[in-house]
């Protein structure tokens, strides 16, 4: 796709509103669960590391389904897979709903994984498809802040609705989000699909561009192609660290809230909701913050905060200096991921759909790495060490990343 010379067109922007919608429902419906654990413990009969099952599924799953759905969705369309995979969550939320078991549970959240995880990275690609070089990490605040506020749903709705009426309604409500959100995103897909062919047909046929007849590579051989660049090597080792580190760690905040601080789920639900406001308020400030401290500074101010967040976390013996805690990490975690994020969108230009998702799915796999660490070793080390350990993989993992880009942007390199 040609990108514009300066501007981002208000159809452009109409589109990634919708994108930021789908990833919206993909990281509530990925974090949904996170409250609601021990309520499945009590009605599955289930240990909680049992029961953590349906988290740890999830992130192995999404992060696996990236090495489909790059090339699939440069070769498709990015949008259209979207908005496809977006209709195909809703079919893997109703069969949630209607779980009689844990393991029928554990198979709809299989089918709903393989559904969410086209939705961001695809997302973060298109924008980069679609928006001028030196608007791209700007409008990926856009597309984050959908990530952000469905952070933000999933942990407290994931509570307060399961309190209120049980767990499967949480499923009824995803249902209808992603049946809904799909369908604009179909409607918009027919829009672009429309004008295209209205642009082709006023277009005078030119000779055809010798690139465009070259054969493609297949799935696996793009894929490792990524891996021919240096600085994608780099990306894609710290995006595993970091899942495991972040994502590992969050999964068990509510848990750790309403164990060691005695609030009901709804109000641990609601205290680890923080963590997207303090995503939300990084989005205000970025447009001031990304100039002013640079990707360097970015990183490592986002490590050292989500480090001091997940240290106070741990220690904290009242709610009040947990929810600190929390918004310290959340602001962090999205100052780092952003900075990530940007460079995940640009160390392969020529197969950015690949390139993303496989970022996505280093991601991913390294959170369901981390859920699976801190299941075998909270009953041993307890829910405060892991959060702390987790903390401090990220002071080390902000430093390292700062040094890095430091070091790649350096003249003297």
């Amino acid at each position: 796709m040609t990108k514009p010379s300066d501007s981002v067109s208000a159809a452009t922007s109409r589109s990634i509103l919708l994108l930021s919608c789908a990833a919206f429902a993909s990281i509530a419906a990925q974090r949904i669960c996170d409250a609601m654990l021990p309520e499945l413990s009590r009605v599955f009969s289930v240990s909680l590391g049992q029961a953590a099952q349906v988290v740890s599924v999830f992130a192995i799953t999404y992060g696996v389904a990236q090495l489909m759905y790059g090339p699939l969705g440069d070769r498709l369309g990015k949008f259209r897979v979207v908005t496809f995979a977006t209709l195909f969550c809703s079919v893997g939320c109703f069969i949630s709903v209607l779980a009689a078991s844990l393991d029928v549970l554990l198979f709809a959240r299989f089918l709903t994984a393989m559904g969410t995880a086209a939705l961001i990275p695809l997302a973060m690609a298109w924008v980069g498809d679609s928006v001028p070089n030196h608007r791209v990490q700007q409008m990926l605040t856009r597309t984050g802040l959908g990530n952000t506020l469905g952070l933000v749903f999933g942990q407290m709705m994931g509570g307060i609705i399961t309190d209120a009426f049980g767990w499967r309604w949480c499923f009824v409500f995803l249902t209808l989000l992603f049946a809904v959100v799909g369908g604009f995103l179909w409607l918009d897909l027919r829009r672009q699909q429309l004008e295209a062919r209205v642009q082709s047909e006023a277009t005078p046929v030119q000779s055809v561009d010798p690139a465009d007849n070259k054969p493609r590579a297949n799935f696996i051989m793009q894929t490792l192609g990524i891996f021919k660049y240096p600085w994608a090597r780099v990306v894609l080792g710290l995006a595993l660290i970091e899942g495991a580190a972040v994502y590992g760690a969050l999964a068990i905040y509510a848990t750790h809230v309403h164990l060691k601080l005695g609030l009901s789920l709804t109000k641990s639900g609601a205290v680890v909701s923080v963590f997207g406001l303090g995503g939300v308020l990084f989005m205000v400030m970025a447009r001031h913050l990304i100039p002013r401290l640079g990707q360097s500074g970015m990183a490592l101010a986002g490590g050292l905060m989500i480090g001091a967040g997940g240290l106070l976390m741990a220690l904290t013996p009242h709610w009040s200096l947990a929810a600190l805690a929390v918004l310290l990490a959340g602001f962090g975690f999205f100052m780092f991921h952003n900075t990530m994020q940007a460079n995940a969108a640009a160390m392969a230009p020529e197969a950015r759909g690949t390139a993303v998702s496989l970022f996505a799915s280093m991601l991913f796999l390294g959170q369901s790495v981390g859920v699976v660490l801190v299941g075998a070793f909270i009953g041993r080390l307890g829910s405060s060490v892991m959060i702390a350990i987790g903390g401090g993989v990220m002071v080390v993992l902000g430093v390292v990343f700062a040094w890095a880009l430091r070091w790649r942007n350096s003249p003297l390199r």
